[in-house]
């Protein structure tokens, strides 16, 4: 009868040790981490420096869509040229690119 519980106990526990039932989670952690948490740090602490750069002249995209040159700065607000003559105010956290030198933020001529 003993025999019995001693091989019931012997087929409960997984091969290899009880490590070894944690290394598939452990795997996938690390998967999880270079994947998908490394890069979105990366990429967050590159937008707090690129906000944190930001001076008067710069050329960039707010989260609206809007093309503006940068006029005015606080530490909370952006105020942004979008025409002549025509200011916006942003929040400085919606900032999120700087316009390319390929030409992408220059307005389209229409021919009417």
């Amino acid at each position: 009868m003993t025999s019995l519980a001693y091989a019931a106990d012997a087929a409960a526990a997984p091969p290899g040790g009880p490590l070894a039932g944690f290394i598939p989670m452990i795997l996938i952690f690390v998967v999880f981490y270079f994947l998908l948490i490394r890069p979105q740090q990366k990429k967050a602490k590159d937008q707090q420096a690129f906000l944190s750069n930001l001076k008067k002249g710069d050329e960039v995209i707010s989260g609206g869509g809007l093309h503006g040159k940068i006029t005015g700065l606080t530490d909370t607000v952006v105020t942004l040229e979008i025409a002549d003559n025509i200011r916006v105010k942003v929040a400085r956290q919606y900032i999120i690119s700087p316009v390319s030198a390929k030409g992408e933020g220059q307005a389209c001529s229409t021919g009417g």
